[in-house]
């Protein structure tokens, strides 16, 4: 599929609001309402579109606690990435992975119930003997800014 500014302005709009109307969506977009659908429908489609969620408050539910931590493996093959991946996967606290360049090979992003819940979390982890060398933690203090949308519009001027 070759994407078009119409198709980015789409994209744009509905990752900030997955809500929105089709007849807003093709006011924003400067489409009539059946091909704004139609462009919607071929970009769910084409895997563009990946699905719809809701933005939760979680500090509305109670108290919670965001930890990145930069973790280091001991060994560098395909194996050991694969084992580690596999293993972090599985832990629903993982929020984001990554696999960075620099001075360690993965920052990880935590949110978890208290600092015990993530204390045990990483005990687990490098009990399983899933490669762990070294991790360091960095608490989450405030989040001034958190936006939940790509600057898509900015990314692929088109």
């Amino acid at each position: 599929m070759k994407m078009d500014r119409i198709d980015i302005k789409i994209l744009y709009e509905l990752q900030k609001n997955g809500r929105i109307t089709n007849v807003e969506l093709a006011e924003r977009v400067n489409l009539s309402p059946s091909p704004c659908l139609m462009r919607v429908k071929k970009l769910e489609a084409e895997g563009y579109i990946v699905g719809y969620s809701a933005q939760v408050n979680v500090a509305k539910l109670g108290q919670t606690l965001t930890v990145f931590t930069e973790i280091t493996l001991k060994n560098h093959r395909q194996i050991d990435f694969s084992r580690f991946l596999a293993a972090v996967e599985k832990v629903e606290q993982v929020i984001e992975c990554h696999l960075v360049s620099g001075g360690y090979d993965y920052l990880v992003k935590f949110v978890t119930a208290g600092i015990g819940e993530y204390q045990t979390i990483m005990e687990r982890l490098t009990d399983l003997d899933i490669g762990i060398d070294k991790y360091f933690s960095f608490v989450v203090l405030k989040s001034p800014i958190v936006k939940a949308h790509m600057p898509l519009t900015s990314l692929f001027r088109l």
